[in-house]
């Protein structure tokens, strides 16, 4: 014998006790959280890239980039023809998808990067 039941809200209006902001206040919160995120967005810290030494990063000649896992068996020879990357050198792909690297300032006096947005 089976039973089934179906519980039901006996009560009236279950939301009438909660306040509901009124349309002008959502837009005033909406308005700073976009200020606060674009202000935010501006001031952005930069993130170090994520390298692991046991991976390879490659960009291929299409443009197009991939990693790869190594193994330990073949350093010799891959370290072979291998150029260490001078400290200060900066990558970026240009408008055209070419990648490029530049060695020299891209940090002004106070450490804020030149190249960047406004």
């Amino acid at each position: 014998m089976t039973q089934s039941s179906t519980a039901t809200l006996s009560s009236p209006g279950l939301f009438s006790t909660w306040a509901l902001p009124s349309k002008k206040t959502f837009l005033i919160a909406a308005a700073l959280t976009a200020m606060t995120t674009s202000a935010l967005a501006q001031a952005a810290a930069p993130t170090p890239w994520v390298l692991a030494p046991d991976m390879g990063y490659g960009y291929d000649k299409d443009g197009k980039t991939f990693s790869y896992q190594m193994g330990t068996s073949n350093a010799k020879a891959l370290l072979k023809g291998a150029k260490k990357v001078p400290k200060g050198t900066l990558f970026f792909i240009g408008e055209n998808g070419q990648l490029y690297m530049r060695s020299g300032p891209y940090l002004d006096g106070n450490g804020k990067f030149m190249f960047g947005p406004g």
